[in-house]
C-alpha cells in the first residue's frame, strides 16, 4: 500500500525551501524532525521552521498537530503561520515567541502580586476557553508552555506546544498523556476524561504562581500519583498566610477531584478572583521567588535542550546596522526555570543559586520543546542528558 499523503489542501509546494527562507540557526532536533530559526526572504520576518522528514514520518502525529493548529486563531495561542512541502520534507512555519517563560519573568520582577498572577491566569483561561469552544483540549498545560510574546513588560501570555492536543468533538477521550505533576486524577485513573483536564492543570499552575511550589510533590512517582488521584494538597503556613481566601477558593474549584464538579473555563473566568477585585495587591515576590528557585531551578538542566542563541543572533543583526555600534549591555538577572517539579523542602533556604541568562523560548511538540538560553556575553549549548 502506498504512503498516505497528509491532507492539507492549503499547503504550498516548493522545490527548495531555501528559496523561501534563509536558515539562521538550528534550534533543535528530534528523531524525525529538526527546528530552525529562519528569516523569510520576501518579508524579512523571523519564524521557527519545523522540518519533518517524510520517510520517517508517523502520519497520524503530524496530521493531528496540523489539524489542531489549523483550527487555532487566538491572540494568546502560538499559531501555525504556513505549511510547505518538498519531495522529501514537510515544513511547519511557526510563530516565533521571544519573551521567555512565565517563571523567568516572575523571577526577574521586583514586585509581584496576586493581582499579577490573576491577570496571567485570566489570559490562560481566555485562550483555553477558546480552544474548548473549538473542541480542542490541550492536555499538557504547564508553566513552561506559557510564554511571553516579547520581552516587553506589557507582553501578552502565549500558550504553546500542541503536540499532545486533541480535537474532542465528541467530548470524551481516553488516551493517557500529559506531565505527571499537572495531570488530572481521571487521567491517572485511566478513566475517560474531558476538557476538564485542562482546568485541573490551570489550577496546579495557579497554586504554583501563588506559592512557588507545586500542590502535589513526592520523590516517589507512585506516591505522587496517589496524592493527585486523591486531590490531596494543602495551603501550608506561612506560605499561604497572606494569600486571599478568594484565591484559595478559586484553586479549590479548579483542583476539584470530580471532573463533573470542577470549574469550566467559563465558570473560572466569572470567579471574583479573576473577574473582580478580590486578588490582593501585596508584594509576594520574595516568598514566591524563593520557593521557585528552590523547587524548580535544578530541573531546568534535565530538559532536552540544544541552546542556540536566537536573541544574540537578532542582536548581532541589530548591531550590524547600528552607527556607531551599541555597547553590549550588562546581562539581566535571568533565572533558570522549571521543567517538572522536584520535592520542595518547607521551609527552604534563601541561598538558591542563579544563572545569568536571558531567555527565549520556542515551543513545539513534546520531543522538540526547546528553550534557547543566552547571555549577551556567553553562549551556552546543552544537549540531551
Amino acid at each position: 500500500m502506498g504512503r498516505k499523503e497528509i491532507d492539507c489542501s492549503w499547503k504550498k509546494i516548493t522545490n527548495d525551501i531555501k528559496d523561501i527562507f534563509d536558515f539562521k540557526e538550528v534550534l533543535g532536533s528530534g528523531s524525525f524532525s529538526e527546528v530552525y530559526l529562519v528569516r523569510e526572504r520576501k518579508t524579512g520576518n523571523f519564524y521557527a521552521l519545523k522540518c519533518v522528514k517524510k520517510k520517517q514520518l508517523h502520519h497520524s502525529n503530524l496530521e493531528n498537530e496540523i489539524k489542531v493548529l489549523k483550527r487555532i486563531k487566538h491572540d494568546n495561542v502560538v499559531g501555525l503561520e504556513d505549511f510547505y512541502e518538498t519531495r522529501t520534507h514537510y515544513y511547519l512555519v511557526m510563530e516565533l515567541v521571544s519573551g521567555g517563560e512565565l517563571f523567568d519573568r516572575i523571577l526577574d520582577r521586583g514586585v509581584y502580586t496576586e493581582k499579577d498572577a490573576s491577570r496571567v491566569i485570566k489570559q490562560v483561561l481566555e485562550a483555553v476557553s477558546y480552544l474548548h469552544q473549538n473542541s480542542i483540549v490541550h492536555r499538557d498545560l504547564k508553566p513552561e508552555n506559557l510564554l511571553y510574546y516579547s520581552p516587553d513588560e506589557s507582553a501578552k501570555i502565549m500558550i504553546s506546544d500542541f503536540g499532545l492536543s486533541k480535537m474532542a468533538d465528541h467530548g470524551v477521550m481516553s488516551t493517557a498523556c500529559g506531565t505527571p505533576g499537572y495531570v488530572a486524577p481521571e487521567v491517572l485513573g485511566q478513566k475517560p476524561y474531558s476538557k476538564a483536564v485542562d482546568c485541573w492543570s490551570i489550577g496546579v499552575i495557579t497554586y504554583i504562581l501563588l506559592s512557588g511550589y507545586p500542590p502535589f510533590y513526592e520523590e516517589n512517582e507512585t506516591r505522587l500519583f496517589s496524592k493527585i488521584m486523591k486531590a490531596e494538597y494543602a495551603f501550608h503556613s506561612p506560605y499561604w498566610d497572606e494569600i486571599s481566601e478568594s484565591a484559595k477558593d478559586f484553586i479549590r474549584h479548579m483542583l476539584e477531584k470530580n471532573p463533573n464538579k470542577r470549574f469550566t473555563t467559563e465558570q473560572a473566568l466569572s470567579h471574583p478572583w479573576i473577574s473582580g477585585d478580590t486578588a490582593h495587591n501585596d508584594n509576594i515576590v520574595h516568598s514566591v521567588c524563593e520557593q521557585m528557585q528552590k523547587n524548580f531551578a535544578k530541573s531546568k538542566w534535565k530538559r532536552v535542550i540544544n541552546a542556540t542563541v536566537v536573541v544574540s543572533h537578532m542582536r548581532r543583526l541589530q548591531l550590524a546596522h547600528a552607527d556607531p555600534p551599541a555597547p553590549a549591555p550588562s546581562s539581566s538577572r535571568g533565572r533558570i526555570s522549571s521543567s517538572s517539579p522536584v520535592t520542595p523542602t518547607i521551609p527552604c533556604s534563601a541561598g538558591s543559586s542563579a544563572v545569568n541568562l536571558d531567555v527565549v523560548s520556542v515551543v513545539f511538540r513534546s520531543d522538540l520543546r526547546l528553550t534557547c538560553l543566552t547571555s549577551f556575553l556567553t553562549l551556552f549549548a546543552m544537549s540531551t542528558l
